[in-house]
């Protein structure tokens, strides 16, 4: 791979898979909602800036998300939900990446190896819930890997050569994840791109999708 495009890369995860291949010697365009005005809840916005580049890039890479919207923490009980606080995190985490993908789609190269890939997280499987909570952000990554492997299942007869993933990369020392990281194992965002990228430089077009995590072991739905 050789041109990388990189939704979010002022974020911990973004900033250092950004990093780490140019490092490897990749050419990477990286856009930010602080930096560039890129909002990935506004289809017009996504249009517009994503209309503006030219590909082909072998690698789009989406780093957004927030696990808190306007102060709206992860949901304890079912008594917590809040309709406001569900949707904002499904416009965010679900269909945001779904239209990086939708306005995207003409940077990817139709007949040469390329990967879509987007950040999505392990509670995010209905599969592997067995602790309930967090209602609006295990729904919405879940929304997210419904909506990426039925686009990957479509682009599989227009883009023959690419693969489409959702990535788990692990609990990262972020911002993102600054009050709740004490509660699991963490690396640095050095690591988790180190890893992340491994992955995604082992992909082929069978593997297109699949829910990964960041060692390349498939996760259950």
């Amino acid at each position: 791979m050789k041109n990388a495009l990189i939704i979010g890369d002022s974020g911990g995860i973004g900033g250092a898979v950004a990093a780490h291949l140019r490092d490897l010697g990749m050419a990477v365009t990286g856009l930010s909602r602080s930096r560039d005005g890129l909002d990935v809840t506004d289809e017009a916005s996504l249009s517009a800036t994503l209309g503006a580049l030219e590909g082909p890039y072998d690698l789009v890479f989406v780093a957004t998300g927030a696990l808190e919207i306007e102060g709206a923490e992860p949901e304890k009980s079912l008594k917590s939900l809040d309709a406001k606080a569900l949707a904002d995190q499904y416009l965010l985490n679900a269909i945001g990446p779904a239209m990086v993908l939708k306005h995207a789609l003409p940077l990817l190269p139709r007949r040469d190896r390329a990967v879509f890939a987007v950040l999505s997280a392990r509670v995010g499987s209905i599969g592997d819930n067995a602790l309930g909570g967090w209602y609006s952000y295990r729904a919405a990554k879940a929304g997210v890997n419904q909506l990426i492997h039925t686009a990957a299942v479509e682009l599989a007869r227009s883009h023959r050569q690419l693969a489409c993933v959702c990535l788990h990369p692990g609990t990262v020392e972020t911002a993102f994840t600054a009050k709740y990281a004490s509660r699991y194992p963490t690396v640095a965002p050095a690591h988790a791109a180190q890893r992340l990228v491994t992955v995604i430089q082992g992909l082929s077009p069978e593997d297109t999708g699949k829910f990964l995590d960041y060692a390349g072991r498939e996760i259950p739905w």
